[in-house]
């Protein structure tokens, strides 16, 4: 009797652990889809090769030449003023 119990128990187990098919939906993620449908505003636009608008290749030079110069010296310090911090007192 109790061998028989204990087979019903694994048995009732065992069912926990296998997975039914399930069939997908045909609309599966089409909600998903029509939002990033929304949200783009030129679906074309990886076609199409396009120039960086208002820099022509002399003006994109001299930014990058300026970028560059400006890690050859450090900024100069800021002068920060402290009053009654850090007076050096414990206050005991």
């Amino acid at each position: 009797m109790r061998t028989l119990s204990l087979l019903a128990i694994a048995v009732v187990f065992s069912t926990g652990c296998t997975s039914s098919p399930t069939t997908v939906d045909a609309n599966f993620g089409q909600a998903v889809r029509r939002a990033q449908a929304q949200q783009t505003l030129d679906p074309d636009a990886p076609s199409r090769p396009r120039r960086p608008a208002g820099a022509d290749g002399q003006a994109a030079k001299s930014s990058i030449d300026r970028y560059q110069k400006s890690f050859d010296a450090p900024p100069p310090p800021v002068n920060v003023l402290n009053i009654g911090i850090g007076s050096g007192t414990t206050g005991q």
